[in-house]
């Protein structure tokens, strides 16, 4: 294809979002109503396709710059808007845009008849402008930018029904939590600056620049690193800045599956993923990076278990994944010939988590449409035969999410756990690595357990269904299971064309920066152990919930847990209460005393400066009475003064 053609492509897929999000808002509200979503189904479905074209341009690899215009150009501070292109960036485009457009097509009937339907559709238009440009970003300025705007787009997206006190809530949370990590990410492209000179990827990804720094200011870049690594942890979602997720269900079920599936907490894995020539001369950092995503893998696996929301299962279980992403991209400090395979790894788990994600959490929002908005599992179930594609797509999900064998899931965390058992071949990193296996191995048996107890809970035993949903339950219309059932292909068959095959890790190692030494050889160890979690966890699901009687009513629910560490679980361990004690209640108190000093101590000081002139007015006004004998008597005296020190002198 010729250079402009892929210069035009390459625009072509931020700037389609974005049209489409200007004229929704333009002229939704008024003149289009619900045929606005036309134009986001347009304007995403371009850049799906220019995504896929350009796929089969990288696959020879290479880079393609797209040149934009100069933008800041201060002393030696110089960054133009220009958009990058590689086999990383193709691939992150294609999952962004793919399921993007897929998520576009369900919301049409999903969110019929809703009152702010217009601006939904351009508020989701801006959603995927901004991460398409976060991808396509040539420099870590302007990656921050559109970092910060997906952050912007993902608050008006959770708190869409901002009627709702829970949903502002929400968006407030996430909106702060984030702002942690990105004063980090901040903070570290301060220190790239100077350091490096520059922001540019091309100039700070480059390995020997790299190498120069490490020789002259060894601690320059870890501290770096471990910057970026903050600002990762806030945007994927990870321990213990990974608090916000969970809540973010607040928002319409569409926006779910775009901030878990394909969209912003994928943001963290793709910069570190992007960074990583960097990350290889802090071996310390990927170390750290592996220990937090092997925790809060497991953490909320546990978390998972014992969750009635069904969309708030689906929500923890992202938070675990994006930590077995976490977990591979660290593994590569176990020793440098293992950053291609780590970033295989998790970019790849990355890819076939969007899509199996993705199916989940639109078919949670199809059971909740059909339910009367009602989420909580122990309210409904037995819906296999009232809702069969549903429940088939569904099926295929929880299958894939679980590690079933062949199919998506099965073959990424097979790499996942294979990266992590290869950094037992390193004698002093073994422990830590066995470790890490037994947390990645016990997370895979938890995952195959709540999903499908999530599963058989909603679709299995006798049927029943709340009374919102009325006489009316029934499968959603095609517009919504149309996109569960590419989905559901794509949960089904994505993994095996691209995982055995290398067809996946040959093209992502066409990206600047990372060299391909060999491929991963299959792990028997870690595929047998993988697997035999999966069985293990989805056979006790079977026992305890396949064959689960309904409650007399939809009044009859379930009590909390009583076993102290069910409980434990079943309140999120409690981390939402110690992090309001520790962190949000002190500051408000320290606020509210401010507020104090700030009322009675400086304004104080202000009015009594105000109040000096009038007070020393008030004592000069009876001076000033207007009686003429008294201004002739004070001005004899004054005569008679001033004499009296003339003559003095003399």
């Amino acid at each position: 294809m010729p250079d402009s053609f892929i210069v035009f492509l390459i625009w072509l897929i931020p700037c389609a979002p974005l049209a489409a999000a200007v004229l929704a808002a333009m002229f939704g509200p008024r003149v289009m109503g619900e045929k606005s979503s036309w134009l986001a189904v347009a304007g995403v479905g371009l850049a799906a396709l220019a995504s896929l074209t350009l796929l089969a341009h990288f696959v020879a690899g290479g880079e393609s710059i797209a040149t934009g215009y100069e933008w800041i150009n201060v002393g030696n501070l110089q960054i133009s808007i220009d958009l990058q292109a590689d086999a990383m960036t193709v691939l992150m485009l294609v999952t962004v845009t793919t399921v993007s457009f897929l998520v576009v097509v369900y919301s049409r009937g999903y969110m019929h008849g809703d009152p702010g339907y217009p601006r939904f559709f351009a508020e989701v238009a801006l959603f995927v402008f901004s991460m398409c440009m976060l991808v396509l970003s040539s420099s870590f300025l302007m990656l921050f930018i559109f970092w910060e705007g997906v952050g912007v787009c993902s608050y008006l997206l959770i708190g869409f029904w901002y009627e709702k006190p829970s949903a502002s809530a929400a968006a407030k949370k996430a909106f702060i939590v984030n702002r942690i990590g990105d004063f980090g990410f901040l903070i570290g492209l301060m220190l790239i600056w100077t350091t490096f000179g520059s922001l540019h990827f091309a100039d700070v990804l480059n390995p020997d620049r790299i190498q120069q720094i490490a020789d002259t200011q060894p601690y320059m870049i870890s501290a770096i690193c471990l910057l970026l690594l903050l600002g990762a942890m806030g945007k994927s979602a990870q321990f213990p800045l990974h608090v916000w997720l969970p809540d973010a269900m607040e928002g319409p079920t569409p926006v779910s599956a775009l901030i878990h599936a394909a969209t912003m907490v994928t943001a963290g894995v793709y910069l570190v993923a992007r960074a990583t020539p960097l990350f290889v001369f802090a071996p310390e950092v990927q170390l750290l990076m592996a220990c937090i995503g092997g925790f809060t893998a497991l953490l909320a696996a546990l978390i998972a278990l014992t969750q009635n929301d069904l969309k708030r299962v689906l929500a923890y279980s992202t938070v675990s994944q994006l930590g077995y992403m976490f977990l591979a991209l660290g593994c590569a400090g176990f020793a440098p010939e293992l950053a291609t395979l780590a970033v295989t790894a998790a970019m790849f788990h990355l890819f076939t988590h969007a899509f199996f994600k993705a199916l989940l959490f639109l078919g949670a929002g199809s059971v909740m449409h059909a339910m009367g908005n009602e989420i909580d599992m122990r309210k409904f179930g037995g819906l296999r035969s009232l809702m069969p594609r549903t429940h088939l797509t569904f099926l295929v999900g929880s299958a894939a999410l679980a590690g079933v064998p062949l199919l998506s899931a099965f073959w990424s965390k097979d790499e996942i756990l294979g990266v992590v058992a290869a950094g037992m071949h390193h004698e002093q990193f073994a422990t830590l690595a066995i470790i890490l296996l037994a947390a990645a191995v016990g997370t895979a048996g938890l995952t195959a357990f709540y999903t499908f107890r999530a599963y058989f809970r909603t679709f299995w035993g006798e049927q029943y269904v709340p009374a919102a949903a009325g006489h009316h339950a029934h499968e959603s219309p095609a517009s919504m299971t149309g996109p569960l059932i590419v989905l559901a292909v794509a949960a089904a068959f994505i993994g095996i064309l691209t995982g055995p095959t290398h067809l996946y890790g040959n093209y992502l190692a066409h990206t600047q920066g990372l060299e391909m030494h060999e491929h991963a050889s299959i792990n028997w160890l870690a595929m047998g152990l993988g697997t035999l979690a999966a069985v293990v966890g989805i056979a006790v699901a079977w026992v305890m919930y396949g064959n689960l009687i309904p409650p007399a009513s939809e009044q009859a629910q379930q009590p909390a847990p009583t076993n102290p560490l069910a409980l434990l679980s079943y309140n999120k361990f409690y981390l939402d209460e110690l992090f309001e004690w520790l962190i949000v209640k002190p500051f408000v108190y320290v606020g509210r005393l401010l507020i104090q000093v700030d009322r009675f101590v400086i304004d104080g000081l202000i009015d009594l400066l105000a109040a000096i002139p009038g007070l020393a007015g008030k004592q000069l006004r009876p001076v000033q009475n207007g009686m003429l004998p008294g201004y002739a008597l004070g001005m004899a005296v004054g005569v008679i003064v001033l004499l009296i020190a003339v003559l003095a002198k003399l």
